[in-house]
């Protein structure tokens, strides 16, 4: 930050995990942050996937300076060799960490637009010295412009889910049959949602954790008197080989190591057919109503009543456009960390964490962190975000030492180039690796056990 702007609250886009984490470690430093979250209360996007078991356990997804703000509270710690659902980890850590900082973040406001006062992406005449502008539209409607020295965009991928095309395209038809088409990990548990799967079947897309969960919960439900018939046909991308279902008993999160084995569970008891080198061309219907997936290489699959698709979540880079940013051409990450998360040859566990330096662009004070700093790559924990705004933080203090300094060891995940497991609810179907901080299932008939 520079002279000019440092009575400038730095703006955090998105109060979730690592948006808050961004929030505390600026309030350690001295510095204040202001949160803008577009949602109603913390943490929107994880309360969306609440239902589901996070792969890591408390010990794991409470960020360290956010600890500091809550101790003084009386705010107790889970029991930290627990795995917490996505409705625990929101309401029992991250809404009362929004609550500490107060009016430092503010909900319902939707940013639209970020760029430099009175400079486009393209003036260079005194860039450096203008602050950023944030445009923002509230919940009533009303539109304003803040202020800022810096920026934090920890808005995530969420919003934003991948088609079910083979070519990164809405296959053709598919917007024709949302109305059979669902791009989240359902809610068994919720009575609506169970009649709409019960005694179907289902084609589920995609090789990652959420497609995981979803096959196990599938199972789980077809085992039930009410479920009876449920079937599910799996569509992989790929082939099956030995690391399609994660690392197993190699993988320093055990829950993550078994949830792709409770996958291959649902395949192997036959709850679930696995279809590989399925690229979907098109979503057709047939005489009764039902989803037909068509191939490019022309396959048709027998027709299906509903589709879960999980091929992952893409950044939401349309209102940082204006902004000179140096991002991958592939996975759209910082070119300086691209590398380092590339699936085709990295998983969690050969990932190094990572900081400032790596997250930097051309347009100085801008960082994408947390999940959409992944891009589209799947390898991403919530430590490694609680990481990156540690040294972020430290970086925009002037502590240039500490934001060069890793602080962080990650577990293995045992798998190095298989398919990817990951924390968040996030699924990249034609990449190998991956770990994040999204829901996943560990055993078929048992509370689901995720990480992140």
């Amino acid at each position: 930050m520079n002279a000019s702007t440092e009575a400038l609250p730095v703006l955090v886009i998105g109060a979730g995990p690592t948006g808050l984490a961004a929030a505390s470690h600026l309030t350690e430093r001295g510095i204040t942050p202001l949160v803008l979250e577009a949602g109603p209360s913390a943490a929107t996007a994880v309360r969306a996937w609440g239902h589901v078991r996070l792969f890591s356990t408390w010990s794991e997804l409470v960020d360290p300076a956010a600890e500091k703000l809550l101790a003084p509270t009386g705010w107790t710690a889970p029991e930290r060799s627990t795995y917490p659902s996505g409705a625990d980890w929101a309401d029992l850590y991250l809404q009362p960490l929004a609550d500490i900082l107060g009016d430092k973040v503010r909900y319902g406001a939707t940013v639209t637009g970020v760029s430099r006062q009175g400079r486009d992406r393209i003036v260079d005449a005194d860039r450096e010295r203008q602050p950023f502008t944030v445009r923002i539209t509230n919940a009533d409607g009303t539109e304003e412009r803040i202020l800022a020295a810096a920026v934090i965009d920890a808005s995530g991928t969420w919003s934003t889910p991948s088609p079910i095309g083979g070519d990164g395209l809405p296959a053709l038809g598919e917007h024709a049959a949302i109305d059979r088409i669902s791009y989240r990990v359902p809610d068994l548990k919720d009575p609506t949602v169970r009649a709409r799967y019960a005694g179907k079947r289902t084609a589920v897309i995609g090789s990652g954790a959420s497609a995981f969960t979803a096959l196990a919960y599938l199972a789980d439900l077809a085992k039930t008197d009410d479920g009876a018939g449920t079937h599910a046909t799996w569509i992989l991308r790929r082939g099956i080989s030995g690391s399609t279902f994660g690392g197993g008993s190699a993988d320093q999160l055990p829950a993550r190591g078994a949830l792709g084995l409770a996958a291959k569970t649902a395949v192997d008891d036959g709850y679930a057919d696995a279809v590989t080198g399925f690229r979907t061309d098109a979503v057709e219907r047939d005489n009764d109503g039902h989803l037909v997936l068509v191939a490019e290489d022309g396959r048709r699959l027998a027709a299906v009543e509903e589709v879960i698709a999980l091929t992952g979540l893409r950044p939401d880079l349309s209102f940082v456009s204006e902004l000179r940013l140096a991002l991958d051409e592939r996975l759209q990450a910082p070119v300086g960390l691209a590398p380092l998360i590339d699936p085709n040859q990295h998983s969690c566990g050969t990932v190094y964490p990572h900081g400032e330096g790596e997250l930097s662009h051309p347009e100085q004070d801008v960082y994408l962190v947390g999940m959409k700093s992944y891009g589209r790559a799947p390898t991403f924990l919530a430590m490694t975000g609680y990481e990156q705004v540690r040294s972020i933080a430290a970086h925009l203090a002037g502590d240039h030492e500490a934001a060069e300094r890793v602080e962080l060891t990650l577990p293995e995940t045992g798998v190095c180039g298989g398919a990817g497991l990951f924390d968040q609810p996030r699924t990249t179907e034609d990449t190998s690796g991956g770990c994040c901080a999204a829901p996943a299932t560990v055993t078929i008939g048992a509370p689901a056990s995720g990480s992140c």
